[in-house]
């Protein structure tokens, strides 16, 4: 049995039903589920701004399987990988974020899949939402989320994560 930390978002199409959809996609797993956030772009400045959310999930799922998972939700989602515009538009993005087999959190560098996730640590649109469903958690290497937000570089960021519609 592990749990994980996935990052939904949303800046193509009806972002609310794109992460709608990815939650009844993971309602056998579900365990908690964020507010959603509208923010900036990141990376690619050039597109319009994301709906995201945090969720939390238990399963008998190992963590690649979680990226499985996540990658079967973006192509159900109508996601298309640009490879000229790797930050780019998309209708849906799931990202793992952390995963943990019992208490101990995966750590991995894998081409494939890195854990926890190499640049959650900068992203306030993912650590507003964890902080909100899971203020304890900390991410292997970084530290704790409440004290990730409150680094330079994060908390400049974080009057741009502003709170959207309901989910649920």
């Amino acid at each position: 049995m592990t749990r994980a930390v996935l990052a939904l978002g949303s800046n193509l199409g009806d972002q609310e039903l794109n992460l709608r959809k990815a939650l009844d996609g993971l309602d056998e797993y579900l365990v908690e589920v964020s507010g959603t956030y509208w923010t900036p772009p990141w990376g690619d400045p050039d597109q319009p701004e994301y709906l995201n959310a945090v969720v939390l999930v238990e399963g008998d799922v190992t963590a690649g399987g979680w990226l499985e998972l996540a990658h079967g939700l973006e192509q159900a989602g109508g996601r298309v990988r640009d490879p000229e515009r790797r930050f780019g538009p998309r209708t849906l993005d799931v990202d793992v974020i952390a995963v943990w087999d019992g208490d101990e959190q995966v750590v991995q560098d894998d081409p494939v899949l890195t854990l926890p996730h190499p640049r959650a640590h900068l992203r306030a649109f993912v650590l507003v939402p964890l902080a909100e469903i899971a203020p304890e958690v900390e991410l292997a290497g970084h530290g704790a989320i409440t004290e990730l937000l409150k680094t330079d570089e994060v908390a400049a960021d974080v009057p741009n994560v502003r709170p959207g519609p309901p989910l649920r």
